[in-house]
């Protein structure tokens, strides 16, 4: 099977909720001073990312060093575990490591560096032009207000449905919920995401609550929970699991087992990520391929709010040659490399144009629903504390959708562990 690229950022970011005490303060306090550190030098710097398995970074990094003789990239390679991966910047970060120059940063992860000071802001003679880069992703290599890292490859929720039993997608939540007597009548499960207490959950409740016009977090980091929008949100999946238009073996499911129950014909819906297209389309065994539709996520009145996934390329504060590494952010983010992310990794674009580039839809049909999801996507809580928040998320939300809390209770609970991580630190 093709390693699903698309599932990485949400698989990274829940092995780190599981592996990560929640974080903050400290380490900071020289930053103000390293960020003036060699904004004007050159040379020879290193790119940390995890286990390129698409080989997709060393035919970029020998371009870049075709081109730059006296300015190569080194590439350091970490191991496809993102835990570890994290460990091991935050340790060379610790140790202010001049050698991991630029690091590949997860969504989740950029608010965590950027507070503690590890890495450069991408302002004044750092800064690098985002204007055609689509909005959510750069909010999400932002930390207030202040661009800390480059965005380099995106994601977005996309709802498969099937076309033989449901002709037009629908546009929201209601009407997709109506059209779940289609799936009773043909004796198949209506509609699963990922349900299984882990990251997947945090994300799937976090699309629940901002389509249906809330958010976890409010404007200053702080929980914001105990809202008619967030009950609404929430509702949404606790009704639907209750009334059995989610199935009950959904509440297992990860991306995996929810694709593979999709491909078996056994679901009229399905949010999962734009890496189940091509499996659906080529593995043998899958009986949708003739008839997989795609449409954006569905909220109370139109497209839903899909949770943003993707990684960001961060310059360290303690690299030497931070103007060749301002370089090398620049050409991850060109429309060249941004193309051959596209097309040799699966990975996503964060140029807006490029998903109307015919040539790659001809490639990835599936990139006009992605671009509406990403452009109405919204980060996981962007926090420092983002560990304890999945974790309060995930707990409660998984509590209310088996019944054992009352939406009310979930919602309560889920700010009160919220406000209790962020206030301990």
């Amino acid at each position: 099977m093709k390693t699903p690229k698309f599932l990485l950022p949400v698989a990274a970011a829940g092995v780190l909720a599981l592996t990560l005490s929640a974080c903050g303060g400290g380490g900071g306090t020289t930053a103000g001073a390293d960020a003036e550190q060699g904004l004007d030098s050159r040379g020879p710097i290193t790119y940390v990312q995890g286990k390129d398995n698409s080989n997709v970074v060393r035919p970029l990094i020998e371009k870049w060093n075709a081109a730059h003789p006296n300015e190569k990239v080194t590439f350091k390679e970490q191991t496809d575990q993102a835990d570890q991966q994290h460990d091991d910047l935050v340790q060379n970060f610790q140790a202010k490591n001049a050698n991991y120059d630029v690091v590949s940063v997860d969504v989740v992860w950029t608010a965590e560096f950027a507070a503690k000071g590890w890495l450069q802001p991408l302002k004044d003679k750092m800064a690098l032009d985002t204007s055609a880069m689509l909005k959510p992703t750069v909010e999400s290599a932002s930390y207030k207000g202040t661009l800390y890292a480059a965005p380099q490859n995106s994601d977005g929720g996309i709802l498969y449905y099937r076309k033989d039993l449901v002709p037009t997608a629908p546009k929201t939540w209601d009407e997709m919920m109506s059209m779940c007597s289609i799936a009773k009548e043909n004796n198949i499960g209506c509609f699963a995401g990922q349900y299984a207490k882990y990251e997947g959950l945090t994300v799937n409740t976090s699309e629940a609550i901002n389509s249906a016009g809330g958010s976890v977090l409010n404007s200053d980091g702080k929980p914001n929970l105990n809202t008619p929008e967030a009950k609404a949100g929430l509702e949404s999946l606790t009704k639907a699991y209750a009334d059995g238009n989610i199935p009950k073996e959904a509440i297992t499911f990860q991306e995996e087992q929810g694709r593979q129950a999709f491909q078996d014909g056994k679901l009229l819906f399905h949010r999962n990520w734009p890496y189940v297209y091509n499996l659906a389309m080529t593995e043998g065994s899958s009986k949708v391929k003739d008839v997989l539709g795609m449409t954006a996520l569905v909220g109370a009145s139109g497209p839903g709010a899909s949770t943003l996934g993707g990684h960001s390329a961060g310059m360290s504060v303690y690299s030497k040659n931070k103007a060749t590494a301002l370089d090398f952010l620049k050409f991850l983010t060109s429309e060249e490399t941004q193309k051959f992310y596209a097309t040799q990794g699966s990975l996503a674009p964060v140029l807006g144009a490029l998903y109307d580039d015919q040539e790659l839809v001809t490639k990835l049909p599936y990139l006009p629903v992605l671009k509406t999801s990403i452009e109405n996507a919204v980060p996981r809580p962007v926090t420092p504390f983002y560990p304890a928040v999945t974790k309060a998320i995930q707990e409660n939300a998984y509590a209310a959708i088996k019944g054992e809390k009352t939406v009310d209770a979930a919602l309560s609970d889920m700010q009160k562990s919220i406000e209790s991580a962020s206030a301990g630190q």
